[in-house]
């Protein structure tokens, strides 16, 4: 069931995702600029990180701390090589415990399980969006 939001209501969609999520590997599909990192943002507050949250675009990664386990949000989009993503141990990353958030995850597609949860974002206005769980 799509869900549309504005920014106002960012942390109901987050709740959304947080308990309809099939896994705890989220890809976020969406054009630049639809909010994928914003929404990221408001998961990780959800999640219980007290963390500075921003985009992992040059460092590919970034962890974030809650009282459980760690958060790994991932952001590919200046991946020029798939097998970039191995090299900074993604396999490892993938079986970890705790919540994997990877952002442009089209550029390492041949990594991924089936079984991931997939959201799709996509921009209904300037500050309306819909996101699909997929």
């Amino acid at each position: 069931m799509p869900v549309t939001y504005n920014l106002a209501q960012i942390d109901e969609a987050v709740q959304y995702i947080i308990k309809n999520a099939k896994n705890n590997v989220l890809l976020f599909y969406g054009e630049m600029g639809a909010g994928k990192t914003t929404l990221i943002k408001a998961l990780v507050k959800a999640l219980g990180s007290e963390d500075k949250v921003s985009s992992p675009t040059f460092s590919l990664v970034n962890e974030y701390h809650t009282p459980q386990e760690p958060i790994y949000h991932f952001d590919f989009y200046r991946l020029e090589d798939p097998n970039e993503a191995l090299d900074i141990g993604l396999e490892e990353y993938l079986n970890s415990p705790g919540w994997i958030l990877i952002e442009w995850p089209q550029k390492i597609q041949d990594f991924l399980e089936e079984n991931f949860q997939k959201i799709e974002i996509s921009i209904q206005d300037e500050n309306t969006r819909t996101l699909n769980l997929c």
